[in-house]
């Protein structure tokens, strides 16, 4: 199942997530391409924590969200592939502040996509404040016997 080719575009993920996700979205899809995603995240009160600091769950949103996207951006709009492994590593402090995600796909098989996400603060497109290894599963969901 290894491909190279875009099947969905920005618009049509943003259409898709709009469509299968009730909260609202925040973010701007800034690229889709044969390289992989990237995304903008405004950051406002909501995703702080004490301190100032863009808050963790944030970060490990949007790491997932731009997983997704970088997988269904090849595979087209398939509501069941689900995460089965996320890891991320905080790298340093990301400071208030819109953050740019940049997602891409490591291994793209029948079953499972690997992806790789750094996040960055807008302010340093040079430093990374987080790292992260996403996999997803796209075996359809079986019930239970």
């Amino acid at each position: 199942m290894t491909t190279d080719l875009i099947v969905m575009d920005a618009m049509a993920l943003r259409e898709f997530m709009e469509a299968a996700f009730t909260a609202r979205l925040t973010w701007v899809i800034e690229r889709v391409d044969d390289q992989g995603i990237s995304i903008r995240q405004p950051v406002d009160d909501s995703n702080l924590r004490p301190g100032g600091t863009v808050s963790g769950p944030t970060l490990m949103t949007l790491a997932d969200a731009v997983a997704y996207m970088a997988v269904l951006s090849r595979i087209g709009p398939e509501a069941l592939a689900v995460t089965s492994n996320l890891n991320i590593n905080f790298l340093r402090r990301p400071r208030a502040g819109d953050l740019v995600c940049n997602g891409r796909i490591l291994k793209l098989g029948r079953t499972l996509a690997l992806t790789e996400v750094e996040i960055f603060s807008a302010s340093d497109p040079e430093n990374a404040v987080a790292h992260s290894t996403v996999t997803y599963s796209m075996a359809l969901l079986q019930p239970p016997n």
